[in-house]
């Protein structure tokens, strides 16, 4: 696998497609939404093709279990749209808060009574609003306003003001702000595995589409792997680039 020397963020018309050899030797780890399934209108209403458990089964077996989810979603979200399939796959769930290896059992905080205030206040705040979701998890509480793009500065106040009276971290993503646990992201997460078997001495790839994996990229760049941006090209600390979720999957299954 090539190496990457430094995070530098690379302009975005000079992102070449990943090579077919990436991912030979690496320690793979893999963003959900609009990477691995197409993005929604509402969190809850992503379609998972048939065969990506099975796929991600595969790639798991041929890298000798060094696959891993990373999400902003949590576990039990996960969980719940693979049905119960991809056991031999590690999560990273709610972006860097809560892990469960292969087999292993789910390592997590707990809850602060904050993020339950801050739904409460969500609700409040847009009852009647329906282009406007929340979405409860088990670290965090999301605002979509991918339905209602006029909510998008009200929510962004709002979630800022409550974070910075309750030490809650404002997560910025597509169309959506959430509010979560400071101290963690998806780069932390990475770097925390990459210390442990079987992911250690393995150059790291992550595959991811948002702002909220940036830094997942420049980890994995800084830890001599590399990351490959999905979708609309801009300035990122990803090496490569591929155009969309489809384009993962074609990718991911010539690796096998």
């Amino acid at each position: 696998m090539q190496t990457v020397k430094k995070a530098a963020m690379a302009d975005p018309r000079d992102l070449p497609p990943p090579p077919a050899e990436l991912l030979d030797g690496a320690s793979l780890f893999l963003d959900f939404d609009g990477t691995l399934v197409e993005l929604a209108d509402r969190p809850d209403g992503i379609a998972v093709d048939a065969g990506l458990a099975g796929l991600l089964d595969g790639l798991a077996a041929r890298l000798s279990g060094r696959v891993v989810l990373v999400s902003g979603r949590s576990i039990d979200q996960l969980d719940g749209f693979l049905g119960g399939a991809g056991a031999a796959l590690g999560i990273v769930g709610s972006h860097g808060a809560e892990t469960r290896l292969a087999g292993g059992a789910i390592v997590r905080p707990e809850r602060p009574a904050s993020l339950d205030a801050a739904a409460r206040l969500f609700a409040e705040r847009f009852h009647g609003r329906e282009g406007v979701v929340i979405e409860a998890k088990s670290l965090g509480v999301g605002l979509h306003y991918r339905l209602d793009p006029a909510a998008e500065d009200e929510a962004q106040a709002l979630a800022k003001a409550f974070a910075a009276a309750n030490d809650l971290h404002v997560q910025h993503g597509k169309m959506m702000v959430e509010l979560r646990l400071p101290g963690h992201d998806k780069g932390t997460a990475i770097a925390a595995l990459l210390d442990r078997t079987p992911f250690a001495g393995h150059a790291p790839l992550f595959v991811g589409d948002d702002l909220t994996d940036e830094p997942a990229f420049a980890v994995c760049a800084e830890r001599g792997g590399a990351g490959i941006l999905v979708g609309t090209a801009r300035a990122t600390a990803a090496r490569y680039r591929l155009p969309d979720v489809a384009a993962v999957h074609t990718f991911l299954k010539a690796a096998r």
